[in-house]
């Protein structure tokens, strides 16, 4: 396996917190905003620039060096971060060791104001915020279809922003609408405003998300985007289904949902097409909206700071497969029926998968009973002696295979897949579950067995007779489907769902039972960020709660305080390959 990457020069740092000798607060100061709108109205494109800046920020490299002090291996954008949420939660499973840069996510010592990771998080979405008030500073009252699709772009990319800060540092709308959340930093905001923003209420953040939202759909009627890159209205419809699902707007999350997939004409991946490793090209016609990406990003270019390295079992050059390998939770995998097609995104308790040709791998049974594959690039004849020169990974039981690597070659060493951030798949199991939860409970119903028996496995059914019920059926669709695409932590928080990784393959150390709305599982704000932000005083953050301890299985007790220290994140090159300390 090759693991040697070359280092690009530190990117500049767009938003500074106070450490490490820096002395500014957080700047959300719109970059670009000396373009003003009567510059847009007569020469539209000079907006362009500060639209691409916004998706160049989703795939930056090494955006907190600076802070930090050195590089981090998971500091490659918004990729990073579902890698994160996955990591958090319980169905995508990786190992408790010093070569996985998502240790403290899976460990939960990530969860204090001084965390490196609660930093990168705040920068990466308030940076996202401040780039999109940029262009809508820019486009203000937009004269023409391409400053409205301009504007459009910035309102939506704002609201995808705050909805995953909603998310991520306070418990999910419903119940909670009245509790602090994040400061809300428009374009139309002062210096002084800037410097004292409170918390604003959950039902603060949302309303600023669906007016956002309800603009760009507006905005982006006709609008012309450079491809799936870009927001288009069928992903601000999406991204709308995705606020009404999480508020409990039931009947407005299926009518966007439906939206969403009519304005995108996309069509789900058909059986046999499920049935081959990928999610790894934009172009895909199930795809809405994605993080395009070519050899030159300078996430490829850094080698193995990127989504493949992290999740791909096929690339050559990277963490996984064979220092930080991701799995799914077995126990969740033994649940899907042997019909689905999607069964063969991961080996199974032997290490088989029907969608990768047997000719590119070969067992080995160990002495303990453990079985090892060699995944080859080439195809052999299995019968034939196994020959190390053609293997590029060894892999385990359980091991995803769903993201092929680059141009789906085996053992691709250039990093260069695209990441997906909205399939068409989510917005049936969006439009299923809101229809049921609205009171159109066999509606709800046919929508997801229509949708499965057509698409995932032929011979599915639902027993469920109630709202909850088909609530339920779609939630462990969502788990399978959209596994590895940064939503299972936020479904756990939507649906008030405990974290529950006992009796699956987690290793004994990081086996939790974390009660539902446990304070642990929100994110602390920045300490720098209150420090010198008026409007946040210590007192007004997120509690600092203890790290959970393990259980065993049957221990459904919450987990008891004990005091801990969180570690620096120290870099130990092994061939290119970095380990956290």
């Amino acid at each position: 396996m090759k693991s040697i990457f070359k280092h690009i020069s530190p990117c500049l740092v767009a938003v500074a917190l106070v450490a490490a000798g820096c002395s500014d607060s957080m700047d959300t100061t719109p970059k670009g905003s000396h373009v003003l709108g009567s510059t847009i109205a007569s020469d539209p494109s000079s907006v362009s620039g500060l639209v691409n800046g916004m998706y160049s920020d989703m795939i930056e490299a090494e955006a907190i060096t600076n802070w930090a002090g050195a590089t981090r291996h998971y500091d490659f954008g918004y990729a990073s971060t579902m890698l994160m949420m996955d990591n958090d939660g319980q169905d995508e499973v990786s190992r408790n060791t010093g070569y996985n840069w998502y240790r403290n996510n899976l460990r939960y010592t990530d969860r204090t104001a001084t965390s490196e990771i609660t930093y990168f998080l705040w920068n990466q979405m308030y940076k996202l915020i401040g780039q999109a008030n940029s262009v809508l500073s820019s486009t203000e009252n937009p004269a023409t279809d391409e400053a409205r699709g301009y504007h459009g772009q910035g309102l939506a990319m704002r609201a995808f922003a705050y909805l995953n800060l909603a998310q991520m540092y306070q418990f999910t709308y419903k119940g909670h609408e009245t509790a602090p959340c994040v400061p809300i930093v428009t374009e139309t905001m002062t210096a002084e405003e800037k410097a004292n923003n409170p918390r604003a209420t959950v039902q603060a953040v949302y309303d600023r998300i669906l007016a956002d939202l309800d603009s760009a759909i507006v905005d982006l009627d006709g609008a012309t985007t450079t491809g799936k890159g870009q927001i288009g209205q069928a992903a601000a419809y999406g991204l709308r289904a995705r606020a009404n699902l999480i508020m409990q707007n039931w009947k407005a999350a299926a009518a966007d949902a439906e939206s969403a997939i009519s304005v995108s004409n996309a069509e789900p991946l058909s059986l046999d097409e499920a049935a081959k490793p990928g999610f790894n090209d934009i172009s895909a016609h199930n795809w809405i909206w994605g993080m395009d990406i070519n050899e030159t990003s300078n996430v490829v270019q850094t080698g193995i700071l990127n989504f493949p390295s992290m999740m791909s079992s096929f690339t050559g050059n990277g963490y996984s497969p064979n220092y930080a390998p991701k799995f799914i939770n077995s126990k969740l995998y033994n649940e899907i029926d042997t019909t689905d097609v999607r069964r063969g995104w991961w080996l199974d308790g032997n290490g088989n998968t029907p969608i990768v040709p047997a000719g590119y791998m070969y067992k080995e049974a160990g002495a303990d009973g453990s079985v090892t594959v060699y995944c080859l690039t080439t195809e052999k004849d299995p019968k034939t002696a196994f020959d190390p020169n053609t293997a590029f990974a060894n892999w385990q039981p359980y091991i995803n295979v769903k993201f092929c690597s680059y141009q789906n070659k085996y053992g691709n060493e250039t990093n260069a897949c695209d990441v997906p951030l909205m399939r068409v798949e989510e917005m049936y199991l969006i439009k299923a579950e809101a229809k049921a939860m609205s009171g159109d409970v066999e509606g709800g119903k046919k929508v997801l067995v229509d949708f499965v028996r057509a698409y995932r496995d032929p011979k599915y059914t639902c027993k469920a007779t109630t709202a909850e019920g088909v609530q339920e059926a779609v939630w462990f669709q969502r788990r399978v489907e959209l596994w590895g695409e940064g939503f299972s932590f936020f479904d756990l928080m939507r649906l008030k769902k405990p974290i529950d990784r006992r009796g699956a393959n987690y290793e004994s150390s990081v086996t939790y039972y974390i009660p539902a709305e446990s304070q642990i599982m929100l994110y602390i704000i920045p300490e720098a960020e209150v420090n010198n932000n008026r409007g946040i005083k210590a007192e007004d953050n997120n509690p600092v709660a203890a790290i959970p301890k393990p259980v065993k299985v049957g221990d459904n007790t919450a987990s008891s305080a004990r005091k801990f220290n969180v570690n620096g994140l120290q870099t130990h090159a092994v061939s290119g390959v970095a380990r956290m300390k």
